[in-house]
């Protein structure tokens, strides 16, 4: 049974507001998405566009901006001269990350130095904000820690050499799409907030076509264990047989919000694709298990979307456990 949507399925749209109010792509590199491409698998194509999969397939971040050599940063803070520096590195009495500094050595953000054994209190600005798009496949967790060893969303990023990727939400074992990540625990907390209402996108099997009656229900509201929870918009998608598609819209991300919703009205949810992010929508020509670094201008209309213009903090070591352990699992598949 063909389980893919039709070509031309002609869809109705239901919805509390025009379809034109759903968010635009920040760049030409995020075009809006034809639903049948992605759940025929047309989407991710290996090979399918030969030029976009080299410009989307690399696995290797962006080099940061050149860190400061430590005499300069050292002569800056009022230490002496550049000269002066450089002979205290060469005579073994400065000390960085608790490791003897060599000259022409840099240093970066978070970089604890010392001098004749006594820290010194430097300024270096942090790096800007980093963010990479991943398109998640069914099957992995979004988790640094599992009892039972599935595999992790995190094996499959780039190493990032000043703090931790913070996961923007998260999405189920069996949920597939796009998934953000930043090294900025502030940006992540800012997009995930509830009060920004930042509008989350997906491609939806079902068993069995809703009826009128139930999508309206599904728009108007319907009662989970955690409270209310609607759909801004479902829209036809296709499909033959029992198997229905359907692409919907929800502005929060509750644990299995969208599976949830659809069982309360009888139809149990066989796939589901998570196709957009508040503007960013999943890159045409990114494969699944793959990702995509965002440029300085997509990143800045995801800030703008999360209601701040200041160039994001990186998250540390010690602050990425700290949001780790205290954050609620949120995943809205």
């Amino acid at each position: 049974m063909n389980d893919h949507p039709s070509q031309d399925p002609n869809p109705g749209v239901y919805a509390k507001r025009k379809s034109a109010a759903r968010a635009q792509p920040i760049s030409d590199t995020f075009k809006p998405i034809a639903l049948q491409d992605v759940v025929s698998g047309e989407f991710d194509k290996e090979g399918s566009a030969e030029a976009l999969t080299e410009a989307l397939g690399k696995r290797v971040l962006a080099p940061q901006s050149d860190s400061p050599k430590l005499h300069k940063v050292l002569a800056q803070a009022g230490m002496g001269s550049r000269l002066e520096m450089e002979k205290l590195i060469a005579e073994g009495r400065i000390v960085v990350n608790n490791e003897l500094a060599h000259v022409g050595q840099r240093v970066q953000f978070g970089d604890q130095i010392k001098v004749d054994g006594k820290p010194i209190r430097i300024r270096i600005d942090p790096p800007p904000a980093r963010v990479i798009a991943y398109h998640k496949p069914a099957g992995e967790i979004v988790s640094h820690d599992d009892p039972q060893n599935r595999p992790s969303v995190f094996r499959q990023l780039p190493r990032l050499h000043n703090g931790k990727w913070q996961s923007v939400g998260r999405l189920d074992l069996n949920t597939e799409g796009l998934l953000l990540f930043t090294s900025s625990g502030e940006l992540a907390n800012k997009l995930m907030h509830p009060r920004f209402g930042l509008e989350r996108e997906y491609a939806v099997r079902v068993l069995g076509a809703l009826s009128k009656e139930e999508k309206q229900k599904l728009l108007d509201g319907v009662m989970l264990d955690d409270g209310p929870a609607q759909f801004g918009s479902i829209e036809d998608g296709g499909g033959e047989g029992s198997n229905c598609w359907y692409r919907v819209t929800i502005s929060e991300g509750r644990n299995r919000e969208v599976r949830r919703m659809m069982e309360a009205v009888g139809h149990a949810v066989s796939r589901l694709i998570r196709i957009r992010y508040g503007a960013m929508v999943l890159p045409h020509g990114l494969r699944r298990g793959a990702w995509l670094e965002l440029d300085e201008a997509d990143i800045r209309s995801l800030m703008r979307a999360a209601g701040t213009s200041e160039r994001p903090r990186p998250v540390s070591d010690s602050a990425a456990r700290t949001n780790r352990n205290d954050r609620r699992p949120r995943t809205g598949g």
